[in-house]
């Protein structure tokens, strides 16, 4: 089952995104905090949004977080997929497929044209995963970081 994340799971989210870090060898970069998820998520102006896959018995089996882009070639939003995560003892069970089915839906729904999301290139499962379900890489783009003192320094010019 998939459902809309509610205040109550912002624990559950932030310690999956913690889980998500580990995986992908980053956990010294995951310094959102809890309040700053549930602000980012169900404040007064939401910058992100997310959704719960749950297994037959209300357990949580994972999330997606994303938040709306926008094609200036093609003149509508679409969804980022910033986050897609599956607790490793319930990978298999169509959750992550479930939720990217969700987000599809959300797109057809709603008149979006994409929904992109980026993967490390060394994530093997996650790529093969992906394109058994249709998405393609865009490989001949590369995507840029400016964080810290360098967002900083550019910042104060």
């Amino acid at each position: 089952m998939i459902r809309t994340a509610v205040p109550a799971d912002v624990p559950v989210i932030h310690r999956m995104i913690r889980d998500l870090a580990e995986y992908e060898k980053a956990l010294h970069e995951a310094r959102a905090t809890p309040e700053q998820l549930h602000d980012a998520l169900f404040g007064d102006r939401p910058a992100a949004y997310a959704h719960i896959a749950e297994t037959d018995t209300g357990e949580v089996a994972g999330f997606a977080l994303w938040f709306l882009n926008f094609s200036t070639w093609r003149g509508v939003h679409g969804i980022y997929l910033e986050d897609l995560y599956v607790r490793p003892e319930l990978r298999g069970g169509g959750h992550g497929k479930a939720l990217l089915a969700e987000l599809a839906r959300i797109c057809v729904e709603r008149g979006y044209e994409r929904l992109e999301w980026s993967v490390l290139n060394w994530n093997r499962p996650s790529i093969d995963f992906y394109e058994s379900l249709g998405a393609r890489p865009q490989d001949e783009w590369t995507v840029y970081r400016l964080t810290d003192a360098a967002l900083a320094k550019l910042g104060s010019v």
